[in-house]
């Protein structure tokens, strides 16, 4: 992993209920490769963190979704969990968020079930996907191509599994960030 990602701003939505790996590892991901990380969330104050299958520790937030503005960020990460991204799709200015990185053609990258999410923007539509298993049919009834595999990426669109996809994920959530503009068109085709 060489890229780097200094001078880049990346927004992590989510609010709580997210899953604490899926949000803390591969922060520090981008942490480590230069990026500015900014923890968006509902509210202000703190999130709480599901961690396998039990509640886990406080996160705190950076900024609420009324104190940032989606032109200062160049990507996005959506960290899974079943209740986050379930909370988060239910929210009008959460929708709106991540719909502003989807019309401005910037990367975002989700795992588990952070994909849910997106099918509220309509970027699932004609793309190779992946997730947790479970969002499979959803995926698929949004018009997407779902794969079972560690990372699918589809035009500037980083998708993973599940935990124990992690570091793949991660390692290629920071290649396409790295790429800005520059999109990665099916990088990595599912086997």
């Amino acid at each position: 992993m060489n890229q780097s990602l200094a001078g880049k701003k990346i927004a992590i939505i989510a609010t709580d209920g997210f899953e604490e790996s899926e949000l803390i590892e591969p922060r520090n991901y981008l942490d480590k490769a230069g990026a500015q990380t900014v923890l968006v969330s509902l509210k202000p104050g703190h999130i709480k963190a599901w961690k396998k299958g039990e509640w886990g520790d406080f996160l705190a937030v950076d900024k609420s979704l009324d104190e940032v503005d989606p032109s200062d960020f160049d990507a996005l990460m959506i960290p899974g969990g079943v209740i986050n991204p379930d909370k988060l799709r239910m929210d009008k200015k959460a929708v709106k968020f991540v719909q502003a990185f989807v019309d401005s053609h910037k990367p975002i990258a989700a795992i588990c079930h952070g994909p849910q999410l997106l099918i509220e923007t309509g970027i699932v539509s004609g793309r190779k996907i992946t997730s947790w298993p479970s969002l499979r049919t959803d995926l698929i009834n949004a018009g997407g191509d779902w794969f079972d595999t560690q990372v699918v990426v589809d035009n500037g669109l980083v998708t993973s599994r599940k935990p124990e996809d992690i570091s793949a994920f991660s390692e290629k959530m920071i290649e396409v960030f790295s790429m800005g503009d520059q999109q990665l068109k099916d990088a990595t085709p599912p086997l």
